[in-house]
């Protein structure tokens, strides 16, 4: 037991992509339980968090899920950009105990102050950016750091959350909510214009190809980089529709012109790769749902649950399960179930965003549909990787 712990905290994404994993079917199994208890006419008169339920789903998804996914993934990636040493056990156990009291806090939040749940709640991101921040300092490229302002405008949108609960601004949760989501998002366009092209070259290099390999172009990435960062800061302040969903629109071209040069055909017979060429896809679809949303020609939570699931959902657990593979010293290869859960999340998405742009007739059935195979397929991913995280087994 004391072995397992030991390895557990002994690398950032071991215990962080544990966490997301199982937060992902203990957040979204609550949620959905929830649902099906209304739906089949019942009704849950109270819940322990002082936000209405819908309201703590999104929250938890965006600050919860997604947050431990960015701690590991960052405490693992940025020690390999900057040649620094890797955080320590301590630092490790400190920053997920902090996530976890975030959580409990937040779910405990009918009993709690609001104050003291902001601090707890707001106190996990700061520490892991400023952990990020030592270790750039390194090596300060600008393409790196700017990582720090895009965990920045993710706080400020929990921030901002906070503020309304707290009773100190009237208007802070759905701005704040959004500003999360698509400060989260940008995080993956950065990152995923990154990874996307470079693993995808590799692999072709390793099978013998010479030409025609994916491209980037400098001046394409950062007008995509660029419009993506300018769009929550839009909805944020307010802007008019109409300009905020031609940033949207431009937004989501952009990233489907990236994705064009990336030779994504290439990879169809292996998931590990085919899975991220996946998962950009539906963010470059959600930007341009979310366009049309702003022109009232298409609802924006089922555009947000374009992001928030198939983008956020599906990029985040390609790369966790392609980070638990390389960084346990496995081949990078996935198993036919992990293969199947890239396929369940990208069809969760779909059945969401039908849900909401159907109409409320669609709404239970499609919701409840698609958190089952969301669940289902963090199931199968903490199944598969639960004894690799733990070096308990040889094969994922």
């Amino acid at each position: 037991m004391i072995t397992a712990l030991r390895t557990l905290f002994s690398e950032g994404f071991r215990i962080f992509f544990l966490a997301a994993g199982l937060y992902a079917v203990i957040s979204i199994g609550l949620w959905v339980g929830w649902l099906g208890i209304h739906a089949t006419g019942a009704l849950v008169a109270e819940m322990p968090f002082a936000a209405p339920p819908h309201l703590w789903h999104a929250h938890e998804m965006i600050f919860g899920y997604a947050g431990a996914a960015l701690g590991g993934f960052f405490l693992t990636a940025v020690p390999n950009w900057t040649g620094t040493k890797a955080a320590r056990h301590l630092f490790i156990v400190t920053a997920f105990g902090l996530w976890l009291a975030g959580r409990l806090s937040v779910w405990w939040s009918g009993a709690l102050d609001p104050f003291f749940v902001a601090a707890v709640d707001l106190a996990f991101l700061p520490l892991l950016a400023s952990k990020i921040a030592t270790q750039l300092v390194k090596r300060p490229k600008p393409q790196n750091l700017m990582f720090l302002l895009l965990l920045t405008m993710v706080w400020c949108g929990n921030l901002l959350v906070h503020l309304e609960w707290s009773g100190l601004i009237d208007d802070g949760v759905w701005p704040g909510l959004r500003l999360g989501l698509l400060g989260t998002i940008s995080i993956i366009v950065v990152l995923g214009g990154r990874i996307i092209p470079a693993f995808t070259r590799n692999a072709m290099t390793r099978s013998g190809i010479g030409t025609n390999l994916p491209r980037s172009h400098r001046v394409l990435d950062g007008a995509a980089i660029a419009t993506a960062i300018l769009l929550p800061l839009l909805i944020v302040f307010a802007a008019p529709a109409l300009a905020v969903a031609l940033v949207a629109f431009l937004t989501g071209a952009l990233q489907a012109a990236r994705l064009a040069g990336w030779r994504g055909r290439w990879t169809l017979s292996q998931p590990i790769l085919w899975s991220l060429h996946l998962g950009f896809a539906m963010l470059a679809t959600g930007y341009m749902a979310l366009g049309l949303a702003f022109l009232d020609l298409f609802s924006e939570v089922a555009a947000l649950h374009l992001l928030g699931i198939g983008a956020i959902g599906g990029m985040t657990l390609a790369v966790m399960s392609r980070a638990i593979l390389g960084h346990a010293g496995k081949a990078l290869t996935v198993s036919t179930p992990i293969a199947l859960a890239y396929l369940l999340i990208a069809i969760s998405a779909i059945v969401r965003a039908a849900g909401s742009a159907g109409g409320i007739e669609w709404y239970n059935t499609a919701t409840l549909v698609s958190g089952g195979l969301w669940i289902a397929a963090f199931t199968l991913f903490v199944a598969v990787y639960l004894p690799v995280i733990l070096n308990l087994d040889s094969r994922a």
